[in-house]
């Protein structure tokens, strides 16, 4: 199993960004995929979830309706669209494969992306 996030960076308050996972070593679309990230000196915390499906999602209380996450099987990635960007979404972003034919959860599964870091600053 093999996670490999990007497209992350450094974006002004109110910004935007949009984060890639590309999935290798397994059957991507019969797995729920997710987002985490952790902040220094914080705990990682669960950002979104979606669906074997791709039609299931479910969100952290502190992104909804900023953040979108969707995925592509045909390219095996997951994606996370974040929109009105603020100094508090500041950390690593990581990829997390979860459950075989589940549901969106925020339980994170034990495969996880390198990360990517987001900055978001004035």
């Amino acid at each position: 199993v093999q996670l490999v996030e990007s497209g992350g960076g450094s974006v002004q308050p109110g910004g935007s960004l949009r984060l890639s996972c590309a999935a290798s070593g397994f059957t991507f679309s019969v797995y729920v995929m997710s987002w985490f990230r952790q902040a220094p000196g914080k705990e990682r915390e669960f950002v979104a979830s979606i669906g074997w499906d791709g039609i299931s999602t479910y969100y952290a209380d502190s992104v909804k309706g900023r953040f979108t996450i969707s995925r592509d099987s045909a390219k095996s990635t997951v994606y996370l669209q974040m929109s009105s960007l603020n100094t508090e979404d500041t950390a690593a972003y990581y990829c997390n494969r979860n459950q075989y034919l589940g549901t969106p959860t925020t339980t994170p599964g034990p495969y996880w992306g390198q990360g990517t870091q987001v900055t978001v600053s004035s």
